[in-house]
């Protein structure tokens, strides 16, 4: 009886030490697995950090072993120990506003909690708060919190001074970009990599989703008609992140001085087929997805005599004007904060509630809508006057306002387009850091499932 009881002591023994070895090999395999990182360019840095916020996550099953990882999606200020070592003994100037968050955090309050000395606050337009209309300008102030100097890059005041970078010796930038040309963020991004460039000062450019970044489309700028709505040869639509564009801008010789001492902080697990929910407003008139799925078709009508719904609840998520006749919605704009004097002010007007044409995910438009412009321009009655000066430096060209009041077909204005935007996206791929819209690798895949509350449709992360 003894024997046998030692018989299976050691049977039970043997089976615990081949069990324990079992999964002391498949938590190394896991470990291993996790931590692999698509390669960088050369001008890219790949943030190792996993401690730190997570917007959201996203789930898959490993085929040999049936165990369930977990796929931390991360933005560059989510990744925010391996950055911060890049800042020791530096004096730093960040480039924020309301969507530069870690987590819940303010990127600048982590970097403070880390004992990086952060010196200077540049804001974009709509301020550090995000609050400030479209077009209003900002005086300088001092952040709330910190009491560190704010100093706004819109208005007359685009680009840092010589003097504002005198005692800084990196910048870095953390926005949340829309992905239109006539986004004033990547315009305020191309003059801080200039001011970078001329005073010799290093460059992070913490990365972030585009969420119409699933589409190229648009006519390129015209030269003749760069501004701040567009200062770059490139479409409407470009179809990249803010990382991505910077690379582009820095080594195709559009930074004057340049190119500019440059870091891209990647993202993890992000490519560009995912959509992605901004759990922050990028500015006080997106303050939906569909307002900023529909913002790249809708900004045109800021050149015309139609309203975009500045003013109301629904701003960029209809378009019209007083007397429209075959409209399907009414509304009056108001003074509001985040429009303070919008067009048609206290005015009723007719129009078109367009955001049904987003709301489904799955067949969101992967073109500008031109039927819309088109329609309203032959709608209005005095056509001479529909077309401000402004519509051709959102267009970036005289071309698309003569085409249109030529009665040129959308079909006919694309055909245009063609061989500019083919052009484009052969040199586009060359600064892409993630796997782009349409990739075979990403059809591959098995079919993906919404994650978080986001709108049913594509994946989103």
């Amino acid at each position: 009886m003894e024997r046998e009881n030692g018989n299976l002591t050691g049977l039970i023994e043997s089976l615990v030490k081949i069990f324990l070895a079992w999964i002391i090999m498949l938590l190394i395999f896991s470990v291993d697995a996790f931590s692999q990182q698509p390669d960088a360019v050369t001008d890219t840095v790949v943030m190792q950090d996993t401690s730190t916020a997570v917007i959201d996550t996203m789930a898959f099953s490993m085929p040999d072993t049936g165990v369930v990882k977990i796929k931390k999606f991360m933005t560059g200020a989510d990744q925010v120990k391996a950055y911060a070592t890049l800042l020791k003994a530096k004096r730093v100037a960040i480039v924020m506003n309301q969507t530069s968050m870690v987590g819940n955090v303010r990127v600048l309050d982590t970097l403070l909690k880390l004992k990086v000395n952060v010196t200077t606050i540049f804001t974009p337009e709509h301020g550090i708060t995000g609050k400030v209309g479209a077009g209003e300008l900002i005086s300088g102030s001092k952040d709330e919190k910190t009491n560190i100097p704010v100093v706004s890059l819109y208005g007359d005041h685009l680009k840092p001074t010589k003097k504002e970078m005198k005692d800084i010796d990196a910048i870095v930038f953390d926005i949340q970009d829309v992905g239109a040309r006539f986004y004033t963020y990547i315009s305020t991004l191309h003059n801080v990599m200039e001011a970078c460039a001329e005073n010799e000062k290093f460059l992070i450019v913490l990365d972030r989703p585009n969420p119409n970044g699933f589409y190229v489309d648009g006519p390129m700028l015209d030269s003749k008609q760069k501004s701040f709505v567009g200062m770059d040869p490139i479409p409407v639509m470009y179809g990249m992140t803010i990382g991505e564009l910077a690379q582009m801008m820095n080594m195709e010789g559009w930074i004057k001085g340049g190119p500019c001492r440059l870091r891209v902080v990647k993202m993890k697990n992000y490519d560009h087929n995912k959509l992605y929910n901004l759990p922050v407003n990028p500015s006080p008139n997106l303050p939906t997805m569909e307002a900023i799925y529909l913002y790249p078709s809708l900004c045109f009508f800021e050149g015309t005599k139609a309203s975009v719904g500045r003013g109301t609840d629904k701003p960029f998520e209809q378009v019209g004007y007083p007397g429209l006749k075959d409209g399907d919605v009414t509304f009056t704009p108001q003074s509001t904060e985040a429009a303070p004097n919008p067009m048609y002010k206290d005015t009723l007007c007719t129009g078109w509630n367009l955001a049904h044409h987003v709301d489904d995910t799955t067949s969101l438009p992967k073109q500008l809508n031109l039927q819309w412009l088109i329609k309203m321009y032959e709608s209005y009655p005095e056509k001479a006057k529909f077309f401000t000066p402004f519509f051709d430096k959102l267009a970036g060209t005289t071309k698309l306002r003569e085409q249109i009041q030529k009665g040129m077909t959308e079909e006919q204005i694309r055909e245009t387009w063609k061989q500019d935007l083919e052009e484009f996206m052969m040199k586009r791929k060359r600064y892409l850091l993630y796997d782009d819209f349409g990739d075979p690798k990403q059809k591959m895949k098995s079919k993906p499932k919404p994650a978080g509350k986001s709108t049913p449709g594509r994946k989103h992360i």
